[in-house]
């Protein structure tokens, strides 16, 4: 009887040290994505260079294209992301990918143009050497405001 009781707390305890692996891994790749919105906000191509994975891949109302292109595009201003409001957020962790959804109001200047789209946002973070980085943005453009 004592064994099944040591070995149910084991159970109990290693679960819950499991969960809380994940959540901190959740919450941080939580903030990494909400840092992204900054800098992309700011226009800091060197802090997004250095976070999109050389493979990465990003998809917009306007195309598809690769990290060099993301880049530049920010660099030049093409388009200026001024400001992402996120009302929600979620996360799933799968071996070293994470996979975060956004619903946001994006504020953005594009061409030259201010707009404002509602977006499901789907981003990828592949965990490499320690390291979270962006393999993945893609931008879903939701039928309504609220994105019921």
């Amino acid at each position: 009887m004592k064994t099944t009781i040591i070995g149910l707390f084991l159970i109990i305890l290693s679960a819950q040290w499991s969960f809380a692996q994940n959540s901190a891994a959740e919450q941080e790749v939580i903030q990494l994505s909400k840092d992204k919105w900054q800098w992309m906000a700011d226009k800091n191509a060197d802090k997004l260079a250095d976070l999109f994975h050389e493979k990465s891949m990003f998809v917009h109302m306007g195309g598809s294209w690769g990290k060099e292109q993301e880049v530049n595009i920010i660099k030049s201003g093409g388009i200026w992301y001024k400001k992402a409001d996120i009302h929600d957020v979620s996360v799933k962790i799968i071996d070293n990918t994470a996979i975060l959804l956004n619903r946001i109001t994006l504020l953005a200047v594009v061409g030259g143009n201010e707009v404002t789209n509602p977006f499901m946002v789907t981003e990828v973070y592949i965990k490499q050497d320690g390291n979270w980085k962006l393999g993945s943005l893609s931008f879903t453009k939701l039928m309504t405001p609220g994105g019921q």
